[in-house]
């Protein structure tokens, strides 16, 4: 069994940065793959991105050279570090690892 728990969403203006967190309940670096999801309102669940516990990443087009993931292994922790946001980057953003789901956090980019 696999907790996650992200946080760090929230109200932002577009061009800004944002970072999410996803904290695990078990040593990450037994995680062999992470990933990032996003789901935006009235739509299906997307991909994001992820990483593997050999610190291999991989995004959708649509962030690539603004989204990074990263993770610290002495936190047990999953990064999503989001800069340059845009409207469309809202969205319920959540963690996950094999079929282990966290409750999500909001981003929300807004004028």
């Amino acid at each position: 069994q696999v907790q996650l728990v992200e946080s760090g969403g929230g109200l932002v203006q577009p061009g800004v940065s944002l970072r999410l967190s996803c904290a695990a309940s078990t040593p990450i670096f037994r995680l062999n793959a992470v990933h990032w999801y996003r789901q935006a309102p009235g739509k299906q669940r997307d991909l994001v991105g992820g990483i593997t516990n050999g610190g291999r990443t991989n995004y959708v087009d649509s962030v690539k050279g603004r989204f990074t993931i990263s993770r610290d292994n002495a936190k047990n922790t999953i990064y999503l570090q989001m800069n340059s946001l845009k409207v469309e980057d809202t969205g319920v953003y959540y963690c996950n690892y094999d079929n282990f789901w966290g409750q999500g956090t909001q981003v929300t980019v807004s004028s």
